[in-house]
Parts: C-alpha cells; structure tokens; sequence
C-alpha cells in the first residue's frame, strides 16, 4: 500500500469503526473453533501496524508477525511487539508445521502478491497437520474504487472463488461468509458514485471521518459477528474464512 497509509492505520486502528467491528468478527469465528489461553502458536501473515497480533490475538497464544514492509514493521515495535521477521506470504522464513494458527488479514488481495496459491500453499505449508487458516479480503471485483487504489488492492474476491483457492491449496473449508453486510448498500452506492464523480482524495476509506457516527457503524458490525460464526451472511463488503489443514 502507499506508505503513507501506515501511519494512518496506527493512528486509528485501535479506534475507527470497522477495525473494531472486524475485531467482534474474528474472535467469534475464532471461539467457534478454539478458547482464550489455548496457547496456541500463532502467525499473523501480514500484520500490518501490529495491533491484531498485539491486542486480541494474543489471547489465545503467542504470536509471530510478519510483514514485507519495513515501515510496517518500525509501528509494531512501536507497539510493542517483538516476535517480528521481514518477509513476503509468498516465501515464508519459517519451518514446516511451525503453527497452530495462522491468521492473514487483506493480504492476499495485495497487488504485491501476484499469485495467490503460492501464498496459501506456503501457508498450509507452515501450519501443522489440522491446524487452521483464518482469512480476510476485500469482496467482488466490481466494487473497486479509490480506497483500492490507495492500498493497492490486486483483486477483490467471491466466496465461491476463495472455497476454490483454500480447497486447491489443501485446505478444507469450515466456514465461509460476507461480512460487512449490514452496511452494504450504503457502501456499494459510494463505490458506484465514484465512477460519476471521482473523490478529490488520493487516500483510503481510512481517511474519511465518521465523527460522532464512529460508534454507531461499529455496533452495526459488531451485530455481524454472532451470524458470521453460527451461519454466515448471503453478501457483503468482505468475504471472511474459516479452514483448516487436511
């Protein structure tokens, strides 16, 4: 992504809405298939500014990070993290069966990683035999707009495609749904209107303020998270995934 959306994603990933609605999500999928204080080893694929690996995610083990870049990896000292490797999804510097967890959130969508069964072979690769891949990205391609632009979004993906890429790369699929659907069509018309009248902005959906309405969206997505575990949602902004090792 443009490195200036580095610094805007640790200014506000432990606040804005839809990082703390995404956040509900992925702890109810992940209690769905496991408990806090598992122990599990854990590795956040792309972990960005560092805040998934070093707020809830660490709660159920001890996790290693990784990003390619650099500018990345200087916020989640910051943070405080330490279990930190310079490296691409594509090449992973790790042993065989190294994990129990692994977790790749918007990474795979990236235009940096040209070939997405690389990167989920060298995943599974990584995990040890049963262990699980918990996957999010962006949803249908048709809704690309600026913000795709800003983090350099490769390809936006259908459910039905990610169940081919998992199953292809020796995953077997446990749950797969949308997300960010409650929310949907206010976001599919912003996306559509940027087509008639391009946003003067060069940055991310990020850089938008949302003010007083912060804690409102976050709720609406949060509502999300019970459904997402239990059944899933027929469509939505993003397409979340469940899999585990064969």
């Amino acid at each position: 992504m443009n490195l200036e959306e580095y610094a805007v994603m640790y200014q506000v990933e432990d606040t804005h809405w839809w990082y703390l609605g995404m956040a509900s999500i992925t702890r109810a999928l992940l209690n769905r298939y496991t408990t806090p204080g598992a122990g599990l080893r854990i590795l956040d694929a792309g972990c960005g500014t560092g805040a998934v690996m070093t707020s809830y995610l660490a709660d159920y083990g001890q996790v290693t990070g990784f990003d390619f870049a650099a500018a990345a990896l200087q916020f989640c000292q910051q943070r405080g993290a330490e279990r930190l490797a310079r490296a691409s999804i594509v090449e992973l510097p790790f042993a065989d069966a190294s994990f129990d967890l692994a977790v790749s959130f918007d990474v795979l969508c990236e235009q940096a990683v040209r070939d997405d069964g690389v990167a989920l072979r060298a995943l599974q690769r990584v995990l040890a035999p049963g262990g699980r891949l918990v996957l999010r990205l962006p949803a249908y391609d048709w809704l690309r707009g600026q913000h795709d632009r800003a983090v350099h979004i490769r390809h936006r993906y259908t459910r039905r495609e990610l169940a081919a890429r998992l199953n292809a790369a020796g995953f077997e699929v446990e749950r797969l749904s949308y997300a960010n659907t409650f929310l949907f069509p206010i976001a599919m018309l912003k996306r559509l209107a940027e087509h008639i009248w391009p946003p003067k902005s060069s940055g991310s959906d990020l850089t938008l303020g949302v003010g007083s309405m912060n804690g409102v969206l976050r709720a609406v997505l949060s509502a999300e998270a019970p459904l997402i575990a239990a059944t899933g949602l027929p469509f939505g902004l993003t397409v979340v995934a469940v899999a585990r090792k064969k």
